[in-house]
């Protein structure tokens, strides 16, 4: 799926592309951490892997299957699970990242020639099967206009990347958590969270209520979305490439049942202006206390990843 934007530390740091003023619930992955005695390991690791297949979607999205013997220790914990991944720059065989120095392998990577170090973005696991080593990435394919999007179209079998993520399942980088009282749940999103959106549905149990809206290019993206939750899936798409930000018109209009009890709980995700109008829009019309509302802005209109970043260190400074 499309990236999110990170803020590396020597800790777990913020999650998931956004402007600075978009807050998220979700950490991205530290560095692996070297553990003094008595003290317990990071919750993520590095792992190398290679690209087994790649299976179009839809007109707008490609997934991905990485392949390798270290994956078979990936632990994610379902849902918005994400991590980081590192891809080789053009003409590199295999993604430069520093991983000696553990935790301070950020400001390692930093001190690089940019031209020289791995592109780093931070993805959501559709899928992983443990078993065979193997985790599969969903990418939206924005022309040929970042270098994820160029790599992930170009990409093919043995291609070599590496990924930071969970060897625990129980990782902070997951971001949907909702309380133990949740009896119905609000999901709107864009087609960069469309993964993450899946991944929700399937995690959901019986008897959970879900109002879902997911705004998406094309028809074409459209697909099933398996849920053992009782769950009212709205599509809308963006045929004519009208703006984004569809579902914020569309979750305003909308008649929610019952109003909003207390058992419920919201997951917004997708371009970082659309989430935070969505988000206060709940909050302060509806009724959801802020606690229930979980957010994050995976990328924003105008800006890049890169740009998010220095925002986000330069805040942070």
């Amino acid at each position: 799926m499309t990236p999110r934007t990170a803020t590396p530390a020597a800790s777990p740091a913020t999650s998931h592309t956004a402007s600075p003023a978009v807050s998220r619930t979700a950490s991205r992955p530290a560095a692996p951490r070297r553990a003094p005695a008595g003290r317990p390991a990071s919750p993520f690791g590095f792992f190398e892997a290679s690209v087994v297949r790649s299976l179009r979607l839809g007109p707008s999205l490609v997934r991905i299957t990485f392949g390798g013997e270290r994956l078979r220790g990936f632990a994610g914990g379902g849902r918005d699970q994400s991590f980081s991944l590192f891809l080789p720059q053009p003409g590199q065989s295999e993604p430069v990242v520093p991983v000696e120095p553990g935790d301070g392998w950020f400001a390692a990577w930093r001190a690089m020639d940019p031209a020289v170090r791995a592109v780093m973005r931070s993805y959501t696991v559709a899928a992983q099967r443990p078993e065979a080593g193997e985790v599969d990435v969903d990418f939206v394919l924005h022309g040929d206009t970042g270098p994820a999007t160029r790599w992930a179209r170009r990409a093919r079998p043995g291609d070599r990347v590496r990924l930071l993520g969970p060897v625990t399942a129980d990782n902070k980088s997951v971001g949907f958590r909702p309380p133990p009282d949740t009896d119905r749940v609000l999901l709107a999103a864009d087609e960069t969270a469309l993964p993450a959106v899946a991944g929700i549905l399937a995690w959901l149990p019986a008897g959970v209520r879900a109002r879902v809206w997911v705004e998406v290019p094309r028809a074409g993206d459209v697909r099933p979305l398996p849920t053992a939750a009782d769950a009212e899936v709205t599509w809308l798409v963006r045929e004519d490439f009208r703006r984004h930000g569809a579902v914020v018109d569309a979750v305003r209009e909308a008649a929610l049942p019952d109003g909003v009890p207390g058992g419920a709980y919201a997951w917004l995700a997708g371009e970082a202006g659309a989430v935070r109008t969505l988000r206060r829009h709940l909050v302060s019309e509806r009724g959801f206390a802020r606690g229930r509302v979980a957010f994050s802005g995976y990328w924003r209109l105008g800006a890049s990843e890169e740009d998010l970043r220095a925002e986000a260190l330069a805040g942070a400074a």
